[in-house]
C-alpha cells in the first residue's frame, strides 16, 4: 500500500475532529509549501478539545480550558464543519457524504473517527442514571444528573463505576468530587490489570480505599434494576449479590468507530479497527486511518500518544517525506489527585531473561518495580505506585542503560543517589507527541528556542498531559548552558527578573505599589502574569489589605472579590475552621446562612464547610453574619494558606500520641492569610495511622512517641507528590520554628505558581540542602526568616472584617451601579438542560438558586 500521488492543490478530507485529527492538520500545514485544501468534518458541535483532561471539567475546570489551539482550524486552507457527521464514503467517486447531504470530494481521505465507549450486554444499561465517560457531553450530563437527583432525594447519591482501568479510576475520583459515595467494580482480580501486576495492583487498591472509594474485584455486573419511577436503583452481580445504586458510570473500554470503513469495504480487523500499514495507509491507497480507529499489527489502542505518532507519520507522508509508525507505546500515568501510579515499557517482564528489581513500603503505600535486561544494565520497563516522581526520567530511559545501581531509582529520599548524566538523544521524553531528547536539543541548537515554552510550541513536548514538562525544562536549561547562554528566568515580558529576584528587589527597595515597582525594575503596564505575582509579593512584604489602593487592581478574579468564582457565575463562601474545629453555635449560624441565602453546602476535604451559589452583591451580607458569629475568611480564593487538616489525636482517639487538633489550630491561626507563590495546605496526624493524610500536604506533621515528625513538599494536582521527611522527634517549639523557616524560604525563593514539591526538587542539594538552610543556617538567613514570619503574624487582620468596615471596598460588591437590595422578581433560575426543576415563584422572590441551573431573564 502506498500514499496517493501529488497534485497541484490536493484536496484532503479528515473525518473526525478530535485530538488526533487536530494534530494531523497542525502537522500537515506546519511550515509546508505544499498546496492543500483541508476539510475537517466533526460529529460533536464543538472545536477539538483535550479528552485526556476531561475530568477537569468536574473538578473546577471549564470546557473552554480544554479547547485545543483554535488557530489550527482557523488557517485559511482549512474548512471546519462541526456537527455534521459523515454518512458514507463513496470510494469510486472519492467523495464523502454527510448527514446534511453535503458531498466533499477528496484526493486523499484521513479517517480519524476515534472510538466509542463500549457497552455491556446487560439489561438496564440505558436506564436514567447510567452514563459512559467519553465526551464533554457525558461529563456535563453526569454532573447535571447528580445535582438534580441529589436535590430530589435530599441526600448524597450512591454511585458505582463499572470498570477499574485508568478511566474508571478517574471517573470514580470525579464522582467523589461530586459528593457521590463511590464503589469501583472490576471483573479481574486487580485494578488497572492491563498495566499493573498483582503486588502493585494490591497497593493501588489500598491507596484508592484510603481515599474513601470502595473496590470490588472479581465481580461481574449482570443486570441493572429500576425503581418505580424508572430510575436506576440496583445492581445485580453474577454471584447473586445486589447493591443499591443511584448513578452508574460504565468505563469498560472503548471500541474503534470503524463502521464507515466497514460500509466502504475497507479491510478491517475482526476485533475492530481499520487495518493500516506502517505508513498509516489502509487497503485503499487514497485513504489513511490514524488514532483509535486504526488497527496496526492486529491491535487498536485507546491512548492519545500512538494516535499523535500516527498523525505525524500520515502528515509527513502526504507532504512527500519518509516516515513509518513503529508500534504502540503503552506507557500510562494515572491522573487522580493523591494517587500516584505509572506503568511503562515491558512492565510485566515478558522479555526473555528479564529481571525484576522491586521496592515496597506498605506503610507509606509505595511499590516500585524496574524490569531490566538479563545483565541488569538495560531498562526495559517498570511500575510505580504511590510515588511516580521518577516516571518522566525512567520512561525516557527505556531501552538504554541506567548507568548506575537500579536501587538508586527506587529507594526513597536518603537512599543511594541516582546517577546523573544526560539522556541519550533517542530517549523519548514526551510519549504523547513522541518527542525525543535529541529533538528537544535540536529545538534549542537548530531552531533557536530560548526557553521551555518556545520548545513546547516548536516540538509539542509537554503540550498534552504535561507530565514531562519538568524534564523538558531541565534538558532545555542544560543545552542553553552548554551554548554559554544565560537561561532566562524572567517573570514575563515586562520584567527581566525572576520572581525570586523581584521579591528581593522589592524587599530591599521598600517600594509598596505596582506602579513604582514596574517603573524602577520593569517596563510597560504589566500583564496577568506579573500583576498577581507582584500582588502576592507586596502582600507578604507590606502586610496591607489585598484591596487597598492600586494594588486591588492586581488581584486574580477570586482575590478581587475574596470569594471563589464558580462555573455558573456565582461565588462560594468558605469561612475558616482552624484544624476542622467548630462549635455547635458556629454550625447553626452557617446552616442558617445557607438556608436564608439558598446556598448549597458541602464539607470540603480540608474539614470545613463550603457554601455555593452566592451572588456578588450577597457576599457582604453573608460575611457580615459570619464575622459577627466569630468566623474569619478561609482564604479559599487566594494563593495562601488554605487549611490545616487534623485527626482528633490524643484528645479523643485511643491511638493518639499527641494533641493533633491543638497543634493544627495553632498552625492554622499562625499562618492564616500567609500569601505564597501557590496555595499551602498542612495536615497534622496524632499517630502513625495517618488519618489526616499529612504526607500529601505541603507540610505534614505526624506524632510519634519521640515527638513530631515533619514532612514537606507533598502536593496534589496533576502530578501528585508524597511529602518527604525533613526532621523527626521535634518538640512543639522546634516544629513551629522549622515550619516558619520552611514557608518563608519557599515564599522568598520559589518561582511564580511553583508548588512546594517541585521547589524542593529544584533546590540546591534537595532535601539535604533544605535541612542545612533551616536547621544549620547555612545561608545565614534564619534570623531574617524568623523576623519575616513574626511580622506576618503581628500584622494579620481578617480581610473580610476589614472590608466590611470600609465603604469604599464594599462598593466593588455591587453588581451594577443601581443594583437593588432585593432580588428582581422577573429573574428566575431555570434548568440548564431541562434536568433540574425550575425555581418556584416563591423561590425566585427569595432569590434562591437551584443547584445546576443558569440564570434566565423573563420579561
Amino acid at each position: 500500500m502506498t500514499a496517493s500521488t501529488h497534485t497541484a492543490t490536493r484536496r484532503l478530507v479528515v473525518v473526525g475532529a478530535g485530538m488526533v485529527a487536530h494534530r494531523f492538520v497542525e502537522s500537515l500545514l506546519d511550515g509546508t509549501d505544499e498546496a492543500f485544501q483541508v476539510t475537517v468534518l466533526g460529529e460533536e458541535g464543538r472545536a477539538p478539545y483535550d479528552r485526556v483532561a476531561l475530568t477537569s471539567v468536574l473538578t473546577g475546570g471549564t470546557v473552554a480550558g480544554l479547547t485545543l489551539d483554535e488557530d489550527v482550524f482557523a488557517d485559511p486552507r482549512v474548512h471546519f464543519a462541526p456537527a455534521d457527521p459523515v454518512r458514507m464514503i463513496d470510494r469510486d467517486a472519492r467523495e464523502v457524504v454527510t448527514m446534511s447531504g453535503e458531498r466533499h470530494p477528496y484526493d486523499h481521505l484521513v479517517l480519524a473517527t476515534g472510538s466509542y465507549a463500549a457497552r455491556l450486554a446487560v439489561d438496564g444499561f440505558d436506564l436514567p442514571g447510567c452514563f459512559v465517560y467519553r465526551t464533554v457531553d457525558d461529563v456535563e450530563g453526569l454532573a447535571a444528573f447528580v445535582a438534580a437527583r441529589s436535590a430530589q432525594l435530599g441526600r448524597p447519591l450512591t454511585g458505582y463505576v463499572v470498570g477499574g482501568g485508568l478511566l474508571g479510576l478517574e471517573a470514580a475520583g470525579a464522582l467523589q468530587g461530586l459528593d457521590v459515595e463511590c464503589t469501583i467494580v472490576q471483573s479481574s482480580d486487580r485494578l488497572m490489570s492491563a498495566q499493573l501486576d498483582a503486588p502493585s495492583g494490591g497497593m493501588l487498591r489500598r491507596l484508592i480505599a484510603a481515599r474513601g472509594i470502595a473496590v470490588r474485584t472479581e465481580t461481574i455486573t449482570t443486570c441493572l434494576r429500576p425503581d418505580q419511577s424508572g430510575q436506576i436503583a440496583q445492581l445485580e452481580f453474577r454471584d447473586g449479590s445486589t447493591a443499591p445504586a443511584d448513578v452508574v458510570v460504565f468505563t469498560v473500554g472503548v471500541r474503534p468507530r470503524d463502521q464507515l470503513a466497514r460500509d466502504a469495504q475497507l479491510e478491517c480487523d475482526p476485533r475492530g479497527g481499520v487495518r493500516i500499514d506502517a505508513t498509516c495507509v489502509t487497503s485503499d491507497a487514497h485513504i489513511s486511518a490514524i488514532g483509535e480507529v486504526a488497527s496496526f499489527d492486529g491491535a487498536s489502542v485507546g491512548l492519545v500518544a500512538p494516535g499523535y505518532a500516527m498523525a505525524e507519520v500520515a502528515a509527513r507522508r502526504l507532504r512527500g517525506g519518509e516516515a513509518s509508525f513503529g508500534g504502540y507505546d503503552l506507557s500510562t500515568k494515572l491522573k487522580l489527585s493523591g494517587v500516584d501510579v505509572a506503568s511503562f515499557g515491558d512492565a510485566f517482564a515478558t522479555t526473555p531473561g528479564a529481571l525484576d528489581v522491586t521496592y515496597a513500603d506498605p506503610v507509606a503505600g509505595v511499590y516500585k518495580k524496574l524490569v531490566l535486561s538479563d545483565d541488569a544494565k538495560t531498562l526495559l520497563g517498570g511500575i510505580l505506585v504511590g510515588d511516580a516522581s521518577a516516571y518522566g526520567a525512567l520512561r525516557a530511559l527505556v531501552g538504554a542503560e541506567l548507568g548506575g545501581d537500579p536501587a538508586a531509582y527506587l529507594l526513597p529520599e536518603g537512599g543511594v543517589a541516582a546517577p546523573g548524566g544526560d539522556l541519550p538523544d533517542e530517549a523519548v521524553v514526551c510519549s504523547c507527541s513522541s518527542v525525543t531528547a535529541g529533538r528537544i536539543r535540536s529545538a534549542v541548537h537548530d531552531d533557536g528556542c530560548a526557553d521551555a515554552a518556545a520548545v513546547k510550541a516548536c516540538t509539542k513536548a509537554g503540550a498534552t498531559c504535561g507530565s514531562c514538562s519538568a524534564l523538558v525544562g531541565r534538558i532545555v536549561g542544560a543545552e542553553l548552558t552548554k551554548l554559554g547562554r544565560e537561561v532566562s528566568n524572567a517573570l514575563c515580558e515586562h520584567f527581566d527578573l525572576s520572581r525570586r529576584q523581584l521579591f528581593d528587589a522589592v524587599r530591599v527597595s521598600g517600594l509598596t505599589t505596582f506602579s513604582a515597582v514596574i517603573e524602577r525594575f520593569g517596563r510597560g503596564r504589566g500583564c496577568d502574569i506579573c500583576k498577581p505575582a507582584l500582588a502576592s509579593i507586596l502582600a507578604v512584604l507590606t502586610g496591607t489589605h489585598v484591596l487597598d489602593g492600586e494594588n486591588a487592581t492586581l488581584q486574580d478574579t477570586n482575590d478581587h472579590v475574596m470569594a471563589n468564582l464558580q462555573k455558573d457565575g456565582t461565588y462560594s463562601v468558605v469561612p475558616r475552621m482552624p484544624g476542622g474545629e467548630v462549635t455547635p453555635d458556629g454550625l447553626i449560624v452557617i446552616g442558617e446562612i445557607a438556608r436564608d441565602f439558598g446556598l448549597y453546602t458541602k464539607i470540603t476535604g480540608g474539614q470545613r464547610v463550603d457554601m455555593f451559589g452566592a451572588r456578588l452583591e450577597q457576599l457582604p451580607d453573608i460575611w457580615r453574619r459570619l464575622v459577627d458569629a466569630g468566623f474569619e475568611s478561609g482564604h479559599a480564593y487566594g494563593k495562601s494558606l488554605r487549611t490545616v487538616k487534623s485527626c482528633v489525636g490524643s484528645t479523643w482517639c485511643r491511638y493518639g500520641v499527641l494533641d493533633s487538633v491543638g497543634m493544627a489550630v495553632t498552625l492554622e491561626l499562625r499562618y492564616r492569610g500567609l500569601r505564597a507563590p501557590h496555595k499551602l495546605k498542612l495536615g497534622v496526624s496524632g499517630c502513625a495511622r495517618e488519618c489526616a493524610e499529612a504526607r500529601s500536604k505541603d507540610a505534614g506533621i505526624i506524632a510519634t512517641e519521640a515527638g513530631w515528625n515533619l514532612y514537606v513538599g507533598g502536593n496534589g494536582g496533576f502530578t501528585p507528590r508524597h511529602a518527604q521527611l525533613l526532621a523527626e522527634g521535634l518538640d512543639d517549639d522546634a516544629l513551629i520554628t522549622a515550619i516558619d523557616r520552611y514557608f518563608m524560604y519557599y515564599i522568598r525563593t520559589a518561582d511564580r505558581l511553583q508548588r512546594t514539591a517541585p521547589w524542593v526538587e529544584a533546590l540546591d542539594g534537595g532535601m539535604a540542602g533544605l535541612r542545612e538552610v533551616i536547621f544549620d543556617d547555612s545561608l545565614g538567613i534564619c534570623g531574617d526568616l524568623d523576623a519575616a514570619m513574626a511580622r506576618h503574624i503581628d500584622g494579620y487582620e481578617d480581610e473580610w472584617a476589614a472590608t466590611l468596615a470600609d465603604p469604599e471596598k464594599l462598593r466593588r460588591f455591587e453588581s451594577f451601579v443601581n443594583a437593588p437590595t432585593t432580588p428582581d422578581p422577573s429573574l428566575g433560575y431555570v434548568p440548564e438542560r431541562g434536568q433540574v426543576r425550575p425555581a418556584t415563584a416563591d423561590e425566585r422572590d427569595a432569590g434562591v438558586l437551584i443547584a445546576g441551573t443558569t440564570l434566565e431573564v423573563r420579561r
